[in-house]
């Protein structure tokens, strides 16, 4: 063999057992994020400095009374509110929405009728009719219509403004809530119907035992957004007039020592903690319900699979 060729083979042999550089990922600069970033924070900056400056703010009365117990109590009946209006509008939206999907035409109509009245006017004018509910009745009587009175109820002695109130916001969420469980039902393929059909189930059983559970992925994430809104509609019960809720109760306050800045500021920090609460609880109440529809594996799941992947190459396979 020639010199020639003893100097290509081995030149040849360099170029296979040479590895290659490995390659650099450089990271794409932009510095638009951090000039924004930069004009927001010393925007914020200045916002801050010239409110905790601002005398008009009283902070020393905002700080007095935000723990004060008056406040805590009105945020505690703003809860209770809150609850049982949601309960009454989940409970009756369930219904209206079957009755909208119900092959009955006289069911469909009055779900229809009770949609379009309710959704059709302001919150705040229910509220204010349901706070004259005892002066358009003087009183309510049960029994068979043209017949025997089994009870009357004098409504004139009522001096229920949380009633009123519980029921009005429950009703008007109930014609919300009715249009989120019909798109959740709406989204259960029709073959889990005609399935559940071919198994003998009547319609209502089907309704309650095939496409209700299957489309609580679809209702639970806007009715968790209802009942964040519902905390802060319960504002709006001063219509009835109920004062004992968190902006009631801060309302009393500023209309004795007429600092009303102050004591809005106290009720709208409860508000923000409260609907913070809510807000954590939705977002593990969703990834409860997502469970096996979202391709986006868990911390869990990815540490898990590493571990099964050093596992096999430690193994060798």
């Amino acid at each position: 063999m020639s010199q020639n060729e003893n100097n290509s083979a081995a030149s040849a042999a360099t170029v296979v057992t040479t590895e290659p550089e490995p390659i650099k990922a450089i990271p794409l600069r932009r510095p638009g994020r951090w000039i924004a970033a930069a004009v927001i924070l010393v925007a914020l900056g200045l916002f801050l400095y010239g409110a905790a400056t601002n005398s008009a703010y009283h902070w020393d009365t905002y700080w007095k009374y935000l723990r004060d117990t008056n406040i805590a109590k009105g945020a505690v009946v703003t809860l209770e509110l809150t609850v049982l209006a949601m309960f009454i509008g989940v409970v009756l939206g369930v219904l209206l929405a079957v009755m909208r999907l119900s092959p009955n035409p006289v069911l469909r109509s009055v779900a229809w009728a009770y949609l379009w009245i309710f959704r059709g006017t302001p919150v705040y004018v229910q509220l204010v009719f349901w706070g004259l509910f005892p002066a358009l009745y003087k009183t309510i009587t049960v029994g068979v219509p043209f017949g025997p009175s089994f009870h009357s109820f004098d409504v004139q002695h009522w001096s229920a403004p949380f009633f009123f109130a519980m029921v009005g916001l429950g009703l008007n969420e109930a014609a919300y809530m009715a249009e989120i469980v019909r798109a959740g039902i709406g989204s259960v393929g029709e073959g889990q119907r005609e399935a559940s059909t071919a198994l003998g189930m009547s319609w209502s059983q089907t309704m309650t035992r095939t496409v209700l559970p299957q489309a609580m992925r679809v209702i639970i994430p806007p009715t968790g957004n209802e009942l964040i809104s519902m905390l802060k509609t319960t504002s709006l019960v001063t219509a009835i007039p109920l004062t004992t809720d968190l902006y009631g109760r801060a309302r009393d306050i500023y209309s004795v020592n007429f600092q009303p800045i102050p004591l809005l500021l106290v009720a709208a920090t409860w508000y923000l903690i409260v609907t913070s609460v809510l807000m954590v609880g939705q977002f593990y109440l969703e990834r409860y319900y997502s469970r096996g529809s979202s391709k986006q594996l868990t911390g869990k799941q990815l540490r898990a699979m590493a571990t099964v992947q050093r596992r096999d190459e430690g193994a060798g396979v």
